[in-house]
């Protein structure tokens, strides 16, 4: 798992996650509720964003720089993982 503390990454465009070296960084964001959270490979590999739990629907395959939002309007928390690669994790915390 990539990153350590909670860590919000605000941006003008909402929270961003970036994919590089096959992980989430940061792996846990912390947000309000109806904040969009961006994801952006960053690896020279494909990676795929999916809910654990078909929370919010998934990515399609993100070649290197493309990006992925998804908004997220209800409190709680939210698993994470790529499809490709089940070893990168991350959770998106909605307060």
């Amino acid at each position: 798992m990539g990153g350590g503390a909670a860590q919000s990454m605000r941006g003008f465009a909402g929270y961003r996650i970036g994919i590089r070296n096959f992980h989430f960084r940061p792996a846990r964001v912390v947000a309000p509720a109806g904040a969009k959270v961006t994801w952006t490979n960053r690896d020279e590999e494909p990676h795929v964003v999916v809910s654990a739990a078909a929370q919010f629907k998934n990515s399609p395959a993100l070649d290197t720089g493309d990006s992925y939002s998804a908004v997220f309007d209800k409190p709680g928390t939210y698993a994470c993982f790529c499809s490709i690669h089940p070893q990168m994790t991350g959770t998106i915390v909605v307060r």
